[in-house]
C-alpha cells in the first residue's frame, strides 16, 4: 500500500463531492433548491475569502446573488432535517463511541438588525460586543470530529419583543431559553435518536446548571462537565455531619501524592501534560455509576487549576476521565475551521430561519471534509495495524 492510498492524494473529491451532494437531495423538495444548496457548499469550500451571498454567487457563475439569498430566505426546505442527516452521517463516518460536545461562539455584528444580536459577553471576542451567541453540538472521536447541532441564543429582550420577532420571522414557539436549557435540548435530541456516546463534554456555564446534570445523570449517561472554583458542594460524614465547601479549597487540602501527571491529548506542541487528582463526591448514585471531582493544575503554575464534576461508570480510571476532559478542545477546532475556511461567521442572513439555514449549510461542508480526513485516518490506522502483524506473524519471525 502506497503513501497515497493513506495520505489522501489520491482521493477523487470531485466525485466524492457529487455522491455527497446526491445524499442531500431529499431535504430539498425542489431540484432548483437542491442545486442553490449544491452551489453554497461549492462556494464555501472553495477559496473564496468571503462568503458572501455576491461571493458565492460569483463562484457559482450566476450574475446576481438571487439563487442564494432565496436558499437562505424564501425557499421552503427544513434546516432542522439537514441537521438531522448532518448528525446520522457524523456518526456513521467517525464512530459510535465518541464524545458529545457543548459549546458557544459568537457572530460579532453591526447595528441591530439581524436576528439575536446585543450587546453581549462572547468567549470568542472576550469581551462584551455587539454580537449574535449560537450554541453549537460536535461530535468527535479518532477518526475527527464535526458540528452536528446549532441553536441561535435568543437574549430576553428579542424574544420579549413582539415587533421585533416579526420583522425576522422568530416562530410563535420559540421562547426564551438559556444557554443550558438550549443544550439540554440539542443533547436530548442526540440522545434520543439512538446516538451512543462514551461522554458528553462542556465547559463551566453548561457543567454549574444541575438540571443539565440531572437529566443525563437519569439517562444513564456519563459526562465530564466542567464547573467554577467556588461551586458549591455539600458532604455527609459520619464524624462531622453535613460540610459546605467547594472545588478550590477541597484542590488546596489535597497532598502532594495526590496528584498524577497524566497527558489531555494531543496538542499543537505535542501531548498537553497536566497534574490531575480526583475525590469522590460520595453521593448517592444510580447502580452501576460514581461521581467524583475531577482537577486539572497546570505543571508550571500550580494555581492554575480546572474543576470538573464527573458522572462516570464504575471502574472508570483517572486517565480515561482525564482524556474525556482533554477532548472538549474538539469544538474549539471546529468553530476554527468552519469560520477561518468555510465562512460560518459571514452570515448576511437577517432572519430566524436564514442563520440556522446558513449555519446548517456551513456545517454539511464541514461534515463532507470530516468524512474525507475520516476515511484517511481509517486507511491509516489499517495500515499500521497491518505493518505490525507482519512484523510479528509466525513466518516472518521464523524467517
Amino acid at each position: 500500500m502506497g503513501i497515497s492510498d493513506w495520505s489522501g492524494t489520491s482521493v477523487n473529491w470531485a466525485a466524492a463531492l457529487v455522491a455527497f451532494k446526491q445524499a442531500l437531495a431529499p431535504i430539498f423538495p425542489r431540484v432548483e433548491t437542491w442545486r442553490s444548496a449544491g452551489a453554497f457548499i461549492d462556494g464555501v469550500l472553495s477559496g473564496v475569502e468571503r462568503k458572501t451571498g455576491w461571493m458565492l454567487a460569483e463562484q457559482a457563475g450566476l450574475e446576481r446573488p438571487y439563487r442564494i439569498q432565496s436558499l437562505l430566505g424564501r425557499s421552503s426546505w427544513d434546516s432542522d432535517q439537514l441537521c438531522t442527516l448532518i448528525r446520522d452521517q457524523a456518526v456513521d463516518a467517525l464512530g459510535d463511541n465518541g464524545v458529545l460536545v457543548i459549546d458557544e461562539t459568537g457572530f460579532v455584528k453591526k447595528g441591530d438588525r439581524s436576528v439575536g444580536v446585543a450587546r453581549q459577553y462572547s468567549g470568542t471576542a472576550g469581551r462584551i460586543e455587539n454580537c449574535q451567541i449560537g450554541v453549537f453540538c460536535a461530535y468527535a472521536s479518532r477518526y475527527g470530529q464535526t458540528l452536528i447541532d446549532r441553536r441561535l441564543y435568543l437574549p430576553k429582550a428579542w424574544a420579549e419583543d413582539i415587533e421585533r420577532r416579526r420583522r425576522v420571522g422568530i416562530p410563535d414557539d420559540i421562547a426564551f431559553s438559556t444557554k443550558p436549557a438550549i443544550a439540554r435540548e440539542m443533547i436530548a435530541s442526540a440522545l434520543d435518536s439512538g446516538l451512543q456516546c462514551a461522554f458528553v463534554l462542556a465547559d463551566s456555564v453548561y457543567g454549574s446548571d444541575y438540571t443539565l446534570r440531572r437529566m443525563l445523570e437519569d439517562r444513564g449517561q456519563p459526562y465530564v462537565l466542567a464547573v467554577r472554583s467556588n461551586q458549591h458542594l455539600r458532604f455527609l460524614q459520619a464524624d462531622w455531619g453535613l460540610i459546605q465547601t467547594d472545588p478550590a479549597t477541597i484542590a488546596a487540602e489535597l497532598p502532594k501524592k495526590a496528584w498524577t501527571a497524566l497527558s489531555a491529548g494531543e496538542g499543537a506542541k505535542g501531548p498537553r501534560l497536566y497534574h490531575w487528582a480526583r475525590v469522590s463526591l460520595g453521593w448517592a448514585t444510580p447502580e452501576g455509576f460514581e461521581r467524583w471531582l475531577l482537577m486539572r493544575r497546570n505543571l508550571r503554575n500550580r494555581d492554575e487549576i480546572a474543576y470538573y464534576f464527573a458522572f462516570v461508570r464504575e471502574g472508570t480510571s483517572l486517565a480515561d476521565m482525564a482524556g474525556a476532559a482533554g477532548l472538549r478542545w474538539t469544538i474549539e477546532e471546529c468553530f476554527l475551521r468552519a469560520k477561518d475556511d468555510l465562512g460560518l461567521d459571514h452570515c448576511e442572513a437577517r432572519s430566524w430561519h436564514g442563520w440556522h439555514r446558513h449555519m446548517a449549510l456551513v456545517m454539511a461542508a464541514a461534515l463532507f471534509l470530516a468524512q474525507i480526513a475520516a476515511e484517511q485516518r481509517k486507511t491509516a490506522y489499517a495500515t499500521d495495524a497491518e505493518s505490525k502483524r507482519d512484523k510479528t506473524s509466525p513466518d516472518r519471525t521464523a524467517a
